[in-house]
């Protein structure tokens, strides 16, 4: 795997679709960056992080055997790589918080954006970026957020941390290979935030609601168990979970 180490850039994720499509890459290509000026989030949002205390970096990899409809295992697969890791680092009670945070008790410590590569209507590679909170301690406009050192009181090496975290990605990866899709969607369900809890939901029109979480279909769309018995599926663009 070839792992390009920059200080600056404007975003991981952003620099990894220009220059695979610019070389056609056809190899595995992490590139990590010390500092992102315009990380990116899930729905257009932006990732903050102090320079050089943090782990912003994104994967591209190729995908031979996952169709567009499957490509959501990916983003649960590398859910529950990142969530293996901080468990290893002893960080307590790591949650997912549907469809791309990753929560230790009620504060995030790592985003991810997967974002997919199509050429002549198939699927054929992944984008996986990944914004980890490691060294930095304190936070200006982001109150529910934390970080390994915050939780454990250690100084990590950014570098030791990437590689644990490639070599639990390649474990899962061998899992999609194989297709082992239902035992990374019954484990994706297992970790999920407030699974089976009531929660409080806000609609793309406004208005609010309570509903119980009890999964995610095949395709990614959030389970939830709501009034009189009723079971709906909802899109990221449909609700947001308050909490």
């Amino acid at each position: 795997m070839r792992i390009d180490k920059l200080h600056t850039i404007d975003s991981t994720n952003s620099y990894l679709k220009r220059i695979s499509k610019e070389e056609d890459a056809q190899e595995d290509i992490v590139v990590w960056a010390l500092e992102q000026t315009a990380g990116r989030g899930q729905m257009g949002t932006t990732w903050s992080a102090e320079s050089g205390k943090n782990l912003t970096f994104s994967v591209f990899r190729k995908v031979k055997r996952i169709t567009i409809s499957e490509q959501f295992y990916a983003l649960m697969a590398a859910s529950l790589a990142i969530k293996d890791v901080l468990s290893k680092l002893l960080i307590k009670n790591v949650r997912v918080k549907w469809p791309n945070d990753i929560l230790t008790d009620n504060d995030k410590i790592c985003g991810i954006l997967i974002e997919s590569v199509i050429k002549r209507g198939k699927l054929d590679a992944m984008i996986l970026g990944v914004g980890l909170n490691v060294n930095q301690t304190e936070w200006k406009d982001t109150p529910r957020a934390t970080s390994i050192k915050a939780r454990t009181g250690i100084h990590f090496d950014l570098e030791e941390i990437l590689s644990m975290l490639l070599t639990q990605f390649h474990h899962y990866v061998d899992l999609l290979i194989k297709g082992e899709f239902e035992t990374i969607k019954r484990d994706y369900e297992a970790h999920l935030f407030k699974k089976d809890k009531p929660a409080t939901f806000i609609a793309s029109d406004g208005t609010q609601f309570v509903g119980i979480i009890k999964g995610v279909s095949e395709t990614g769309k959030l389970i939830l168990l709501q009034e009189d018995e009723v079971v709906n599926e909802y899109d990221l663009k449909e609700i947001q979970l308050l909490y």
